[in-house]
């Protein structure tokens, strides 16, 4: 039965004559209705054949002689191997089919070898190979071979793409033609997939049957767990190193330095650098705002608010908070009745809205008045950013000037006589706007922004605070001009890469491009242009502009301003919706984006970047390296004063290790890294969750403990601290700021939850402006002051109160002792507790 003795056995395997092998014209499979079986009388009147000559014994092997009759020669003949289709053969003969003649087989007609006549002879002899490796054929020629059986295997024709595939390769075809290279590019991929897919099945299939791979269910579950450490280790590993942030930022210092220079910063400055050698010693406290700023007029301010259509609720919050509370737009104290930002507008800006969400997005259009639709889809670093100020610079209209009697006003800019019809009013529009409306038919016509500032609907904007950091920037004096060398290379450059009218294009400089663009390029791409010498400018036939050229924001690693919020002057915008290079650099991180586009600035020596990163910080709640407590300027200046402290001990300290022979001295204008205590908060930790300082704090109580610097933040659970007397003895807003309406908080950013966004609002814009404990001391102060000849009422009165005081400094004694313990600083600023044990002191 084997293959091998088959082959190699002297003996034939068969006896059977091939001229016995007949085709089958009807076979009962094939579904052809025109052919039927013949009759028994069409069998019966065929021509008669001659009888089949007898078959060789064989003395090897012994096989039974079927039963052949002599009268029945042309019937017997006819029972032969039957074929299973009309173009297939057998060489042995199937009997489990019943055919019509009672023998089991059908009747067949025509032989393999002729379609004429049978022959009573063998067409050939017995071969000594096996009769499905026979080579020879038993057809008298080539025309009337038929090479498909079954035993030797069915002819597979090859697919239509296959014969295509095989006409187009001809020997005169040329490989480098366009269809032809498509179809080897084609064929040639789909190889390459071919060849991944059917490596990664090995790989696999090896993997499989390797002796460690897991079989077992227990085997299983440990391998699943152990990859999954895995892969979570591995994610945590990789946000560790691709995250910029490690490490908190000194915030405390940020209050207290100033600004290394107005300019745009250097990109070789450290991204770190805060402190260099020699250490400021006798600086000047920033004080904010400066003795004239009621005499300068307001800004005009655009802001808009980048949203989507789904960020209902958070534009809802917009409108009833920041947008439209009184505290935000007029200041603490008193205010000034809504003068300041009576030319501040805000606006969300929205994408198109998708299909779900546009009839909604059109009714709060016709509701709020205060939406406004850019012609492209919702992104965020996709080109939403430039197509903001694009429209800006052509639709962006706030308030005129209500008031004349300032001192400064804005004069001489370019788009002062700019005008446009008073718009429909949004609720949360100046109350000066609403008032105009009622009082004047037509209103006064808008004009021209002086800042347009783009903003997140994450964050919470003080506005007044905005508005006055923008008004003392618009008034400041331009920066001066670079010297004219650095100008006329810059003038060069710009000419070489952007051709005069009539001129031909030069040539670029790979040299001159990195440096209008800002970057450094590789030593091996970089060449010296000596073929033609830089043009020298024409000469300017008019002065150039005087509109204010500000950039304002958070300058992150004194690269960019943070995407939070940015405000450009309108001489800026302008330009960027018109300069062409702009309309290149879109696409990216939009914060990022538009720091470059201000350094392509054909004036970027003069723009001024002006930098707030005391005042702008992240939620208590979000743990990032900007977060830390609430900020008023009560306690930015007792940090302020903590830190001056810090740099004369560290200069000290840096002069005895340059006076020491052993310790090297740090060269002058090396970065000194900051203190670690410049970057403690009172409120968060970074890389921790906010947990409150005691577990039972109500809602107040919890509000006040975000506070940076409050008593209630330094509550324990210990009972050093109760939370009673941290809000018994708490500071009110007039305290905080210092008796000023504007000098604190201008953006709280990062406020993922709708919760932080309602806890921003209630300790920015709620609370008292005097506490209960203030106005009491504040009655003791004044009847210390009564003269010692009052009536005799008068002083029993006063002693009256001068034992609430003594009775409430009895009680302030512990609270002092554990807020000194507890503060990082001390200050000797007057606040309430300082107060309070002055009065115990004076009482014993």
């Amino acid at each position: 039965m084997s293959f091998v003795p088959d082959t190699f056995s002297p003996s034939p395997p068969s006896h059977v004559p091939l001229s016995c092998i007949t085709t089958q014209q009807d076979h009962p499979r094939d579904n052809d209705d025109e052919q039927s079986e013949p009759s028994t009388s069409q069998r019966h009147d065929r021509s008669p054949t001659p009888p089949l000559p007898e078959p060789r014994a064989d003395p090897l092997v012994d096989l039974p002689v079927p039963p052949y009759d002599a009268g029945d020669d042309s019937e017997v003949f006819d029972v032969c191997a039957r074929r299973l289709s009309t173009d297939q053969s057998l060489l042995y003969p199937t009997r489990n089919i019943q055919s019509s003649d009672g023998l089991g087989y059908p009747p067949s007609s025509a032989s393999v070898c002729s379609t004429a006549t049978n022959t009573p002879l063998p067409s050939r002899a017995s071969s000594p190979l096996p009769f499905y490796y026979s080579g020879a054929s038993s057809c008298s020629s080539d025309s009337e071979s038929e090479p498909e059986s079954p035993l030797l295997g069915r002819a597979q024709r090859q697919p239509p793409w296959r014969e295509r595939e095989r006409e187009g390769r001809r020997w005169w075809a040329l490989p480098f033609g366009p269809n032809n290279a498509e179809n080897w590019r084609r064929r040639r991929r789909w190889r390459d997939v071919i060849w991944g897919v059917r490596s990664c099945k090995r790989v696999l299939r090896r993997l499989v049957r390797h002796p460690l791979f897991p079989k077992t269910p227990v085997t299983i579950l440990l391998t699943l767990l152990f990859l999954t450490i895995f892969g979570v280790s591995l994610t945590f590993l990789l946000i560790y190193i691709l995250n910029p942030d490690k490490d908190p930022l000194p915030w405390r210092g940020y209050c207290t330095l100033p600004q290394y220079s107005s300019g745009p910063p250097s990109l070789s400055l450290s991204p770190t650098a805060l402190l260099q050698t020699p250490l400021p010693t006798n600086l000047t406290l920033p004080a904010f705002p400066p003795s004239d700023f009621d005499a300068l007029a307001p800004a005009g301010v655009f802001i808009g608010v980048f949203s989507m259509d789904t960020a209902v609720e958070r534009r809802m919050l917009v409108r009833s908070t920041w947008a439209n509370h009184v505290r935000s737009r007029e200041g603490a104290g008193e205010g000034d009745g809504g003068l300041g930002t009576s030319r501040t507008v805000v606006r969300f800006i929205l994408g198109q809205p998708r299909k779900d969400w546009e009839r909604r997005v059109k009714l709060e259009m016709e509701t709020y008045n205060d939406m406004i639709i850019l012609p492209m889809q919702e992104n965020m670093n996709s080109g939403k950013t430039h197509t903001f100020f694009t429209w800006a610079a052509n639709a962006s209209w706030v308030p005129p000037l209500y008031q004349d009697n300032f001192t400064r006003m804005p004069e001489d800019f370019s788009y002062s006589n700019a005008t446009n019809p008073a718009p429909v009013l949004a609720s949360h529009d100046p109350v000066w706007a609403h008032r105009d409306q009622l009082t004047h038919n037509p209103p006064q016509p808008w004009v021209r922004p002086d800042f347009v500032v783009k903003a997140d609907d994450d964050s919470f904007v003080m506005l007044a605070e905005l508005e006055a950091r923008l008004r003392v920037e618009l008034y400041k004096d331009p920066l001066p001009p670079p010297p004219v060398s650095d100008r006329k290379t810059q003038s060069s450059q710009q000419s070489s890469l952007w051709p005069r009218e009539g001129e031909e294009t030069a040539i670029l400089d790979f040299n001159q491009i990195a440096s209008y663009f800002d970057f450094a390029l590789p030593s091996y791409s970089t060449r010296t242009s000596s073929a033609s010498p830089a043009l020298e400018p024409a000469t300017p036939v008019e002065p150039p502009s005087r509109d204010p050229l500000v950039f304002w924001g958070y300058l992150v690693k004194n690269r960019f301003m943070a995407g939070e919020l940015y405000a450009l002057s309108f001489a800026l915008v302008n330009w960027v919706a018109q300069d062409p290079l702009v309309k290149t650099m879109t696409h990216g991180a939009e914060d990022k984006q538009t720091s470059k586009w201000i350094r392509a600035h054909p004036r970027a020596d003069e723009v001024r970047w002006s930098s707030e990163r005391c005042w702008i910080y992240d939620h208590p709640r979000a743990g990032t390296v900007y977060s830390h407590g609430f900020l008023f300027p009560s306690e930015v200046q007792r940090v302020q004063e903590g830190v001056v402290r810090d740099l004369e001990r560290l200069a000290q300290q840096l002069a005895k290790e340059s006076a020491s022979t052993t310790a090297l001295a740090v060269p002058a204008g090396q970065n000194v890294i900051a203190p670690e205590k410049w970057s403690h908060s009172t409120v968060s930790k970074f890389g921790s969750r906010y947990s409150p300082p005691s577990s039972d704090l109500t809602l107040e109580y919890s509000v006040e403990a975000l506070v940076e610097g409050s008593d209630m933040s330094m509550v324990h659970d210990d009972g050093s601290l109760t939370a009673d007397l941290a809000w018994k003895y708490r500071e009110g807003r007039w305290k905080r700021y210092a008796g000023r309406r504007v000098g604190g908080t201008v953006v709280v950013h990062f406020i993922k939850k709708n919760m932080w966004f309602l806890e921003t609002a209630a300790a920015l814009l709620h609370g008292e402006d005097v506490t209960s404990m203030e106005r009491a001391l504040e009655q003791a102060r004044a009847f210390e002051d009564v003269d010692v000849d009052v009536g005799e009422g008068e002083g029993e009165g006063e002693e009256s109160s001068g034992e609430s005081d003594t009775e409430g400094a009895s009680d302030s004694a512990p609270v002092r002792d554990s807020a000194a313990a507890a503060a990082t600083d001390s200050s000797e600023t007057p606040n309430t507790r300082t107060m309070v044990r002055r009065r115990k002191e004076q009482g014993q």
